[in-house]
């Protein structure tokens, strides 16, 4: 392990680390550094601190001070342009100033929503004393993650490596070529509890770059080489060996199993992050056990997945008055939250509960996917279509405060509700837990320095219906009554003051959203046409949906790809990012656009997907050795190039490109088809290790391991007119059953444009669509195994097919 940088000449002591240790899953060859660290502890994540406003300064002149970062377009990097630190954004003017000097860069890297980001710049960015000593001493480089995931990429797994955790902000200390020589997360200014400051660190960082120079470059440099070779394996063999892919969706079931929480829900314990990877792939792996006839086994791990939403849904961690979900809780009932709100997670799980919808065809599932859809659409979309990234956690108790709390905007005393709601304030309160003295103390992990003395975070602890009863009221009535408080309080709350927007349009976060707008167009269909709605929710035709995934698309389109070179861009802010589009952006946006085409969009977002699908592999795809690397490796300030396979918080590119590949074998035929599950087997040939020993850390790519087994995709291929309500029945009906293993194709064969590319590429699906073409109806075929159906032009009758096993179909 790279913990092997321990040994050391001398010490810099406990650390703090604002983290969340995950073990590092790879092994390094010794090598020295000469710091030292004891290993570090995570701060507690509930603990709130009173902050300044992030795009102000201490003094009374927020202009005092200004630097480099005024001109660019990041909102992270814009908020710290007036601090008295001599600020750099990463370019090269930065490093050659480091060499110039000769003398160390302190490199910062955080997003604009980062509560403990805020924290530092308040503590030290802002402190003359700190930024005089960065000054002097060092080049100070500011970098936004969100913008430069590919620079985060190389010192988060350096600082990951070493201490076993890692977050943000993240501290790094380079040599002017780059090297890391030591790094952390956050620290405090001063010395505190045996523990070294900021300050200290600096001066101790001094002290080692004059007397130890060489060293420190040395060991730098040999920590990327390790970290280059461990991070970019290559397979031994293009193929899987047989039965990995079953024995790695079991082995990540069972171990994800061992970690659930039977009592609150979700796997593992507190913090607890709605990771819906983990959701997929036990709904996934439910799927297969259903097939196999093991309805017992399936039913278990279905079980666990429906009350993990539940829980979820109920607790805290979700938006009660406006629709969402915040980042993660910090008890194990996922009642009080870090209340920043994450694109990425919005769009993953407004994906997990239209799943579970699916399944079940129980409208709370359906509802809370709406929820969150709502929100976006209400507060996250610009005016051309686009999403943007995220809102803040920290936020002002009242307008014309200079300090910021967390979860100001979202938190509530009882004498609110009450002067809010009048005659309904006693039925609010008791369905949501509310108390006069605050409703923090559900765990003693809730709120420990007892920040939310007084406040209430909205939790559902009772049955909906036995509450009903309690006030004498119907299901229909309770609810509704619930849904004109939220909307009383929902007007309220709009008139505090707002958490920071960060309006940044990250492509590949785009993508996840774009298809969860796309799929809720078609499987929100499924809902009774009696279906009620209450506020946060809107109750929209689903279709309505649609519209938003196909204008945030196409506004990618226009200003974040270049149709000449065919490449992306990865972020748009008052123009296009200088970085490129990253693997994840083309990957998270190829399966967007492969979901628009099959819930109903047009032939050309397969068209696009396709056209990116290649410049992806020409990009990223080590063709000799397998996978795909996270970055061009066209900038040679980035030193590694990485081969992602982690499922976290966000799907690995390479797990989404697995999925995207065999998604595309199945739509086109012939070599093109036995190109993309070459490519894909590959990929997950490089992996082979991770799917049989830690597959708990790889969820997603197991469910695609286990898709590239399967020996035949179900196709359905609906054949008509797309202009007419039997077109739309039927494609709703061909979405209504939740199925990872299916393909849709929808052909209307007077359109010469479409004919001519299933012409080129399928031809057998062109043959189909024109022999089974009918002018005044909408024919569907399911077709498995060399097999189809009999054609069927009724919705039902393609409900009852598609339920059926995949051996029964024909």
């Amino acid at each position: 392990m790279l913990k092997t940088l321990l040994c050391s000449s001398f010490l810099l002591q406990n650390t703090y680390l604002y983290s969340l240790p995950r073990k590092f899953p790879y092994s390094f060859k010794p090598f020295r550094s000469p710091f030292s660290f004891i290993y570090p502890r995570p701060i507690h994540n509930c603990k709130v601190l009173a902050m300044a406003a992030p795009t102000t300064t201490s003094t009374s002149d927020p202009h005092k001070h200004s630097n480099r970062l005024a001109t660019e377009h990041s909102p992270y990097l814009l908020q710290h342009a007036h601090n008295p630190v001599n600020w750099y954004p990463w370019d090269e003017e930065a490093f050659a100033e480091a060499r110039k000097r000769n003398v160390p860069i302190f490199l910062s890297i955080g997003y604009s929503t980062c509560h403990w980001c805020h924290v530092m710049e308040v503590e030290s960015f802002e402190n003359e004393e700190v930024a005089k000593l960065l000054n002097d001493w060092f080049v100070s480089v500011k970098v936004d993650r969100e913008e430069r995931p590919d620079i985060d990429k190389v010192y988060m797994t350096y600082v990951q490596a070493l201490y076993s955790g890692g977050g943000w902000p993240l501290s790094v200390f380079l040599s002017p070529d780059l090297k890391p020589l030591m790094g952390g997360t956050y620290f405090p200014p001063e010395d505190k509890y045996g523990r070294p400051g900021f300050k200290t660190i600096l001066k101790k960082v001094k002290i080692a770059w004059d007397n130890n120079k060489d060293e420190l470059i040395q060991s730098g440099a040999f920590a990327i080489q390790q970290l280059s070779e461990a991070l970019s394996s290559s397979a031994s063999s293009t193929k899987l060996p047989d039965g990995l892919p079953q024995n790695a969706l079991h082995l990540c079931a069972e171990q994800l199993s061992g970690t659930y929480d039977s009592r609150f829900g979700g796997f593992g314990s507190a913090p607890k992050f709605p990771r819906p990877v983990e959701i997929q792939l036990m709904l996934y792996h439910s799927k297969k056990l259903e097939e196999t006839g093991k309805s017992d086994e399936a039913n278990e791990s279905k079980k666990m997945v429906l009350f993990t939403l539940q829980c979820m849904a109920k607790g805290g961690i979700h938006d009660h008055v406006g629709g969402g979900f915040h980042r993660y809780s910090v008890d194990e009932r996922w009642h009080v939250p870090h209340f920043e709100k994450m694109l990425y997670d919005q769009g993953q799980l407004a994906n997990v509960y239209l799943d579970a919808f699916s399944i079940t065809k129980d409208v709370f599932y359906s509802y809370v996917s709406r929820d969150i859809l709502d929100y976006l659409r209400r507060d996250m979309i610009g005016p051309e279509g686009e999403i943007f990234s995220a809102e803040d956690a920290d936020s002002a108790e009242s307008d014309g405060a200079s300090r910021k709390k967390e979860g100001a905007f979202y938190v509530w005393t009882t004498k609110e509700v009450e002067d809010i709601l009048g005659e309904h304030a006693s039925l609010f309160k008791e369905h949501y837990y509310m108390k006069p003295t605050g409703n923090c103390d559900l765990s003693r992990m809730s709120d420990p320095h007892n920040e939310f003395k007084g406040k209430n975070v909205l939790i559902e602890l009772n049955e909906t219906s036995a509450l009903a009863s309690k006030h004498g009221l119907s299901i229909e009535k309770y609810l509704d009554i619930l849904g004109k408080c939220r909307r009383k309080l929902f007007d309220v709350r709009s008139s505090r003051p707002r958490p920071h927007l960060d309006d940044k349009v990250i492509v590949s976060w785009n993508g996840l959203v774009i298809s969860s707008f796309a799929r809720a167009s078609q499987i929100l269909k499924s809902e009774a046409k009696s279906t009620l709605f209450n506020f946060p929710v809107v109750g929209c035709d689903p279709k309505e949906y649609m519209e938003i995934a196909e204008k945030a698309a196409s506004f990618i389109r226009r200003h974040l790809y270049d149709k000449q070179t065919q490449r992306l861009h990865h972020s748009f802010r008052n123009g296009p990012s200088k970085a490129p589009g990253f693997l994840d952006d083309y990957a998270f946006l190829i399966s967007s656009l492969l979901d628009l085409y099959e819930f109903g969009g047009g032939l050309y977002w397969l068209v696009w997907a396709i056209e990116l699908q290649k410049t992806q592999d020409e990009l990223f795809l080590d063709r000799e050795g397998g996978g795909f690397f996270n970055t061009p490796g066209e900038d040679p300030s980035v030193l590694l190039r990485v081969k992602e396979d982690h499922d976290g918080a966000e799907p690995s590119g390479n797990s989404v490109s697995v999925i995207n590949l065999m998604r595309l074998a199945s739509m086109v035929a012939g070599s093109k088809s036995d190109h993309y599950r070459q490519n894909a087997e590959h990929v997950l040939a490089v992996f082979e290790s991770r799917l049989k020993e830690t597959a708990v850390a790889v969820p997603l790519m197991c469910c695609a391991a286990d898709m590239l087994s399967v020996p035949s995709r179900k196709h359905v291929v609906l054949v008509g007119h797309k202009a007419s309500v039997d077109f739309e029945n039927m494609l709703a009906a061909a979405h209504a059953s939740y199925d990872p293993n299916k393909t849709v194709i929808h052909i209307d064969p007077t359109d010469t444009e479409e004919m001519d590319f299933w012409a080129e590429n399928n031809n057998n699906s062109a043959v189909m669509a024109k022999n089974n073409f009918s002018a005044d109806k909408v024919v569907a075929l399911v077709c498995q195994n060399f097999t189809c159906s009999p054609a069927v032009t009724d919705p039902k009758s393609l409900e009852h097919l598609l339920s059926k096993k995949p051996s029964v179909i024909a």
